[in-house]
């Protein structure tokens, strides 16, 4: 049984973990405390416990058979049997650079990394490692257990060999692949994130509600949830995060955070995780 370290226990991070728990990995899920762990495992086990009570048939899964696959740890150390490591801590670049700056030294040589961020370089997180053809991008969507595809990064070095034995692990967490080439926010979070932010202008120039805004993009367009509904669930902070990079990345303004958006995170209204974004949720 190969397994995977997952470091972070946010909302993508613990999505990860449960995902691949239920695919039959063992998991040592990372994070900087254990207080944030154990709320952690506490969502992934009422996570999968949901599952099991509307999911009756022979692929439900019992929760605490599980959790014996997942392994909480603080400490990076943890990480050095790993065959897969999913990096998935915040859209900051001087965050991540500091946590590839130790794990590359304890992840055994044959670790595969996939670096899950919304707008980040493969190319430029891979050259913080000694092993850049080992790294790829895997843009996870939320919530991760429900989505059935996904976007794959290749980054300048990444290998062939590389990139198969990440479908090869996505496919067991039931996924599909979309492989794409390395440029800031890649196909997904480019176009995304123009989407929300000019959302985000249009609820701030007065010209509709965020209600009428995404009823537009549901009713007219046919869309899921509209790019409001959509920001509130990634979180508002890191919506900011990833349009600071992109624009950061491509100097073109089209990228720049709208005011009203930054207004927001800086009073914490950040969406679903805090209770209030652009609509208010129970937490």
């Amino acid at each position: 049984m190969k397994t995977i370290g997952v470091i972070g226990a946010g909302v993508m991070g613990k999505g990860v973990a449960q995902n691949a728990v239920q695919s039959g990995y063992k998991v040592v899920l990372i994070d900087v405390s254990l207080e944030i762990l154990q709320k952690a495992k506490e969502d992934i086990y009422n996570n999968i416990r949901y599952q099991m009570l509307f999911n009756k048939g022979s692929n439900a899964q019992d929760p605490d058979e599980a959790l014996e696959k997942l392994m909480l740890s603080t400490d990076y150390n943890s990480l050095n049997n790993v065959d897969f490591l999913i990096e998935n801590v915040p859209e900051k670049w001087e965050t991540k650079k500091k946590v590839y700056k130790q794990i590359d030294n304890i992840c055994p040589s044959h670790c595969i990394i996939l670096v899950n961020t919304s707008c980040i370089s493969i190319t430029k997180v891979a050259a913080l490692t000694s092993r850049p053809d080992k790294v790829i991008g895997t843009h996870f969507m939320n919530p991760v257990p429900m989505k059935t595809t996904i976007e794959v990064i290749k980054g300048y070095h990444t290998s062939q060999e590389t990139i198969e034995s990440t479908k090869g692990l996505l496919a067991d967490m039931g996924k599909e692949c979309i492989i794409v080439n390395d440029y800031p926010g890649f196909v997904s979070n480019r176009l995304s994130h123009l989407l929300m932010n000019e959302a985000a202008f249009v609820v701030q120039d007065q010209v509709a509600s965020p209600e009428e805004v995404d009823d537009i993009f549901k009713k007219c367009f046919g869309h899921k949830m509209g790019p409001l509904e959509t920001a509130d669930l990634i979180g508002l902070d890191t919506v900011a995060d990833s349009l600071d990079i992109l624009y950061e990345s491509y100097q073109d303004s089209k990228f720049r955070c709208c005011p009203l958006l930054r207004k927001m995170v800086d009073a914490g209204l950040v969406g679903r995780k805090s209770g209030q974004g652009f609509y208010e949720y129970e937490i």
